[in-house]
């Protein structure tokens, strides 16, 4: 039978690669989003099309009712949730002089506890099965941090502690939580930083390129998957070197 996949902020950039990546490798995916609704189902349409099982279901990752309504919706189509990707997560780039409490609070609403949240609910039956992996989308701003993106490094952050202890706590179940870290990827949220910003950080990275959404996915499938079945609580950073 083929495990069910679930990836929230599924619908674009590393999310959209993660669910193709998954469905040619015979998931059942979800695709999660929470404002690209015509994108997410053009997607899973796609995806079925190809004789891939997908589903678009929207849902705030930042709030509890509506977590337990896609999982909801997920398990009714699909069956438990087998694989639990957290993607969703929101960036900003402001002087921490300049921050507002409502932007350090929707930070980390968005890219702490709905990560907390999905995995909180995901885990009702990957404890009963007692199998289960959950990959978390961190970056290398959360390894070294960045100016500027105090609040987006200190979430980011937060997820690799989350990462480690929950795969320590874990463990004895049978079930594995790592993180990926990407590097500086061609994506659209990073394409609002320009051309000119965009060359000057793919010169300062050693491989001397920017990374693109399918070599993310690539980790995070690899991660998630049985090859790495003795491997729990690792960050992997594709970056190209530009943290190492």
């Amino acid at each position: 039978m083929a495990k069910t996949v679930l990836i929230t902020g599924g619908s674009r950039g590393i999310g959209q690669a993660c669910a193709i990546a998954f469905a040619r490798q015979g998931y059942q995916v979800a695709i999660n989003y929470i404002h690209s609704k015509e994108k997410a189902e053009a997607l899973a349409q796609e995806l079925s099309a190809q004789g891939h099982p997908a589903l678009a279901v929207g849902a705030d990752v930042s709030r509890k009712d509506q977590v337990e309504a896609m999982f909801q919706q997920v398990e009714a189509a699909f069956g438990p949730v087998d694989i639990l990707v957290n993607n969703a997560g929101i960036a900003q780039q402001k002087l921490f002089t300049d921050l507002t409490e409502e932007d350090w609070d929707r930070m980390f609403q968005v890219d702490v506890k709905g990560m907390f949240l999905c995995c909180q609910r995901a885990l009702r039956t990957m404890l009963h099965s007692h199998s289960g992996s959950i990959v978390n989308l961190s970056s290398i701003w959360g390894i070294s941090g960045a100016s500027c993106e105090v609040h987006y490094s200190a979430a980011k952050a937060a997820v690799i502690g989350l990462t480690k202890a929950l795969a320590q706590e874990l463990g004895p179940s049978h079930i594995r939580v790592n993180c990926v870290a990407p590097g500086v990827i061609n994506t659209e949220m990073n394409g609002l930083l320009g051309e000119e910003t965009l060359a000057a950080l793919a010169e300062e990275t050693p491989l001397g390129i920017l990374g693109e959404p399918e070599d993310v996915a690539k980790a995070v499938l690899f991660l998630a998957g049985e090859e790495a079945r003795f491997i729990t609580g690792q960050v992997l950073s594709p970056n190209g070197g530009f943290v190492i």
